[in-house]
């Protein structure tokens, strides 16, 4: 027990910068950090997405220098979400398993240019590649069909490894799609690919801006309730992690981020697996929406709630603020 005061003065250690720093107990880098980036079809193309300001959409041959540009940063990992053409998007999806799509051309060329520099990560859902915007296939009864979308699901996730995946992140919440994904992967050869599970997805309204990134907003019928959390079951949520986990996933997500914290400090507490979250677009778009009006200093704003994720218990963080960041650590 602490001797009581003056013997003890909690200030003492708090007095000069070097002693703060020497005694700070949960420490952000750029390694901490892994940065989502939207990809469009054409060449020489950015589009700004109206709703994530400072955000944009990148052609292919502008994309791989934004990840030439992570590099530079130091941050490990970029994850990669299509925009795909609406031409090519379908009740099937079958884009989502086409070798030449706009996702696996993303790869590859990612590949070309910066080899093993650099880990990509790779959503795996349908929404992107579905005309009616559901993470999954939809039976006569307009609902998310569980099994025949985890076989949509295995051709998607195979496609992205030959491409050059190192990470396969199924974000879909479809009951037993990791150990099906797992063993396809293993039985093609990919036994070092990673699933990053979204184990912990809770049905959010914090995902607008994102599905206006992905051209999926407009599309989507119906909402995704019966296949992401409540938010308000926790318990449920250790029960999908652990499963996630019993069927090979490396790492488990939790998302949203910030309104979830108590959550991966659940998560942190009861799992040997390293834990990431995912400070989703609404959460970016609020920071955003707070510098505009006044109310706080970006990078202040940015680096506190960053260090939250890490004092609770995470891995690292999925930020659209990750150069941001970055180069703030840097110095």
């Amino acid at each position: 027990m602490a001797a009581a005061f003056p013997s003890t003065r909690l200030r003492r250690t708090r007095t000069h910068d070097w002693s703060r720093r020497l005694h700070r107990e949960t420490t952000l880098s750029p390694a901490d950090l892994i940065w989502p980036l939207f990809v469009i079809d054409g060449e020489g193309q950015e589009q700004p997405v109206s709703s994530l300001p400072g955000v944009s959409r990148w052609s292919v041959d502008l994309l791989v220098e934004r990840v030439g540009e992570a590099i530079d940063l130091g941050i490990p990992c970029v994850a990669l979400f299509p925009n795909t053409p609406a031409q090519l998007r379908s009740e099937t999806a079958e884009e989502a398993w086409n070798p030449d799509n706009l996702l696996c051309r993303a790869v590859r060329a990612i590949r070309e240019r910066y080899g093993d520099a650099i880990g990509v990560i790779c959503d795996v859902a349908l929404d992107p590649y579905t005309s009616h915007g559901q993470d999954g296939l939809l039976d006569e009864h307009n609902y998310v069909a569980n099994d025949a979308t985890i076989e949509a699901l295995v051709k998607q996730s195979l496609n992205q490894a030959a491409a050059g995946a190192d990470v396969i992140a199924p974000s879909d919440m479809m009951d037993g799609r990791v150990g099906a994904i797992r063993q396809a992967l293993e039985e093609a050869g990919h036994t070092n690919v990673q699933i990053m599970s979204y184990a912990a997805k809770f049905a959010s309204a914090f995902y607008g801006p994102f599905r206006d990134a992905v051209g999926t907003g407009g599309r989507l019928k119906g909402d995704k309730r019966t296949y992401q959390l409540d938010p308000g079951n926790s318990d449920e949520a250790m029960r999908e992690i652990a499963l996630d986990i019993a069927e090979g996933a490396d790492s488990v997500m939790v998302k949203p981020g910030l309104a979830y914290l108590d959550i991966i400090r659940m998560a942190r507490d009861r799992f040997d697996v390293p834990i990431f979250a995912y400070q989703v677009s609404g959460e970016y778009a609020l920071i955003e929406a707070g510098v505009a009006a006044g109310i706080g200093e970006r990078e202040a704003l940015v680096m506190e709630k960053l260090i939250a994720f890490k004092r609770a218990g995470c891995a690292g963080i999925l930020t659209y603020h990750a150069p941001l960041a970055a180069r703030v650590l840097a110095g």
